[in-house]
């Protein structure tokens, strides 16, 4: 092809991508449904606003910083270049919903030269857009330049300007947890301050303001169009979330601060996270976007055969419940300086013990579960929660009563792996000094997975759980992590932002409102697992820990209960995706119901396809996925706290091939509240052209596997 040719094409791509008038550019997604205008104004302020199917979703939104030092960052810009791409590649995850993922967008990169008088030469600021099929993602760069070397970020001046009083699902803007139950709310009925009943009883500081809410943020318009703002490649940066003008529905970014009150000590070159509108007529294709994926950076991990997903059950409910405790003792004030652990008295509650973790590791090595999770087996749990000592953990001394030798020789002849976890009760600082002791313990011991913790306010500097300091910190614990060839699961972490796109061994996070709750508080709301796949799994899978079988946990003494039937805990496995689920209940509960269990033995966590069957956030969910390299496919399906029907098209399956589907269900008589464990189990033969009207109790659920025909 002649240099000439090229020219040609080049200019073509120009054409017909963007529209180019006196004072604004579109750039249309490759199917031409999504549209972003991008305008400077008369002052020189860059804006943009986004279209869908000609509807604007986006008005006019300005762009900027605020520079501590400086001037404003955000006016009295020129363009000095710009140039516009089209970009189409497939690739393959690690792991994930699907084998392989298309990233096909059109691209505009602008730099812009700010002109102030007393500044020669001008600051300069580049903008990258990127316009896919299902929405637009941007971000801020900076260039190395004389003028803005090591800089100081008071604010981020990014607008998100909506069209109307959407319906929106949110929690509060507190930028040290994430743990709430989600409210439903139009835009102006936001307030994050109201504690009423939203409130998760773990609560560190407040939410920043009364309108002030996080990512990701969940929107329905009036007339059908479903919105999610979220962020992607959050890296060296603070975490954002959102303050809503509810006179006007604009939406300004607000970032998690440091102690000193700056949001981001930066140097030039850097680009910012990106900022990403999803945006559709069908809620499935919100379920179903990659554009948070797409805008990370690929595996910096060259030999990822050693991230193996996986099933697993643990010590962890029963101290929920109570049964057990994380302490080997009942003291307080403990020293771990000179303390002799075997001169203290045992409170015969201690549940991280030899002989109980050796029948976690029977338990899963015959049920096809590959892990298992040990809390509470290191010394410092007396005194740890709520004072949060600095010295609290050394994360490589066990108590007495946990032999790490025998259980390590014990779970490699069962085929099992157990599962580290360090709870660095917010004590960061002294989490990051012990990080390599602490995974050279691991390789020591055939560990290969580690479930950190940070529950609690970070000392000893007061920085946010999603400050800038902070989230250096979870990276910096999954790059040593990968170092070492562990896997990490986050709890207590900022939300995802796909970056297990680029570092695959962050094989799961909460960061959101999980199972526990529902052990000692009001509890998940039945329409809190029908928003979580529209808002927290947005930006990554989540150890939510379904499979809880004793609903109702007055066996205990307690008055609590988890808000769903027991085929919804089944669904879950499904609608709420990870690569690393949990088996949460006791090995005992499981056994009067071992033949529901069967579909957690059987259930997949890696795939090859998704299809997303039905979806209304807050609503229902119904997901199908095609199990990696088998001809199996599970599906899940989940409703509220109302009865529906899921009515299930099998056109996911190949045409031509029979399939033996076991269903798993509510009874007639199921509900959450009253007959949470009542179910039933049916076979029959089904194929691509099945219809399966499935009735779902209130907080209700159905799982179905599919086998083919031998």
């Amino acid at each position: 092809m002649s240099k000439t040719l090229n020219a040609t094409l080049t200019l073509f791509f120009i054409a017909t991508m963007s529209t180019i008038f006196a004072d604004a550019q579109v750039l249309k997604s490759p199917n031409g449904e999504v549209s972003l205008e991008f305008k400077m104004t008369a002052d020189g302020t860059p804006t943009y606003s986004v279209r869908y199917k000609d509807k604007v979703i986006v008005r006019e939104s300005r762009l900027g910083f605020e520079i501590q030092g400086q001037p404003q960052l955000s006016s009295k810009f020129v363009i000095r270049n710009s140039e516009v791409k089209e970009y189409n590649q497939t690739w393959k995850p690690a792991w994930g919903e699907v084998a392989s993922i298309r990233d096909h967008h059109r691209r505009y990169t602008l730099r812009l030269q700010q002109k102030l008088d007393n500044m020669t030469p001008g600051r300069e600021l580049v903008l990258r857009f990127r316009v896919f099929n299902d929405g637009v993602g941007f971000r801020y760069e900076f260039p190395e330049q004389s003028g803005l070397k090591d800089f100081v970020v008071k604010d981020e001046k990014t607008e998100i300007n909506l069209t109307g009083d959407h319906k929106a699902f949110w929690i509060p803007g507190d930028p040290d947890t994430n743990e709430y139950a989600y409210s439903t709310t139009k835009l102006s009925e936001i307030n994050a301050l109201d504690k009423s009943a939203k409130t998760p009883e773990i609560l560190t500081r407040s939410p920043i303001a009364d309108n002030a809410v996080q990512t990701p943020l969940m929107l329905k318009t009036a007339d059908g169009i479903y919105v999610n703002i979220h962020e992607a490649a959050l890296v060296n940066y603070p975490a954002m979330h959102l303050m809503v003008d509810k006179a006007s529905f604009g939406i300004k970014s607000i970032l998690a601060p440091s102690p000193d009150g700056t949001k981001a000590k930066l140097s030039a070159p850097f680009p910012t996270p990106w900022r990403t509108i999803i945006v559709s007529d069908d809620a499935r294709k919100i379920l179903a976007s990659k554009i948070i994926l797409n805008l990370n950076e690929p595996s910096k991990i060259s030999d990822t055969s050693w991230i193996v997903p996986r099933k697993y059950v643990g010590v962890w409910w029963e101290m929920h419940l109570g049964t057990g405790s994380w302490n080997y003792a009942d003291v307080s004030e403990t020293s771990l300086t000179g303390t002799d652990w075997k001169s203290l008295k045992p409170n015969g509650k201690h549940a991280a013990n030899t002989a109980n973790v050796r029948r976690y590791l029977d338990f899963a090595a015959k049920n096809n579960l590959q892990g298992v999770l040990v809390e509470g087996w290191n010394i410092g749990w007396e005194d740890w929660f709520g004072k949060q000592k600095v010295e609290v953990f050394d994360f490589v001394t066990p108590y007495p009563d946990f032999d790490v030798q025998e259980l390590r020789k014990y779970a490699a002849a069962k085929g099992v792996k157990l599962i580290m976890h360090h709870e660095t009760s917010a004590s960061v600082e002294n989490y990051d000094r012990r990080l390599d002791p602490a995974f050279k313990f691991m390789k020591d011991n055939d560990y290969d997975a580690v479930k950190t913790g940070y529950v609690g306010r970070i000392v000893p500097k007061g920085e946010f759980h999603d400050g800038q300091w902070m989230i250096n910190h979870y990276l910096r614990v999954v790059e040593k992590a990968a170092a070492q060839k562990i896997m990490v699961n986050s709890h207590e972490s900022a939300r995802p932002t796909g970056l297990h796109r680029t570092w695959p061994n962050w094989i799961a996070a909460e960061a959101a409102r999980g199972q526990e709750f529902n052990a000692w508080s009001s509890g998940n709301p039945p329409e809190h697992e029908t928003i979580l796949p529209f808002t927290r799994l947005m930006g990554g899978p989540m150890d939510y820990t379904p499979g809880i079988f004793q609903i109702k946990l007055d066996k205990y003494g307690k008055k609590e209960q988890v808000h769903t039937t027991l085929s919804k805990q089944l669904a879950l496995y499904v609608t709420l995706y990870s690569p690393l689920q949990m088996a949460a209940d006791l090995p005992e509960n499981y056994e009067p119901f071992s033949d529901a269990f069967q579909f957690i033995r059987d259930v997949a966590v890696d795939w090859d396809d998704t299809a997303y069957l039905e979806a209304e956030p807050g609503d229902f969910v119904t997901i199908a996925r095609k199990a990696k390299g088998k001809d199996e496919w599970y599906v899940g399906a989940i409703t509220d706290e109302n009865a529906r029907t899921s009515n299930i098209a099998f056109a996911f399956l190949p045409a031509g091939k029979k399939y033996n589907a076991v269903i798993y269900s509510d009874a007639a008589d199921a509900h959450w509240q009253s007959k949470p464990q009542a179910y039933k189990i049916e076979k029959r033969e089904v194929d691509s052209k099945t219809i399966l009207q499935l009735p779902l109790a209130p907080g209700g659920g159905a799982a179905v596997s599919i086998k083919l025909l031998s």
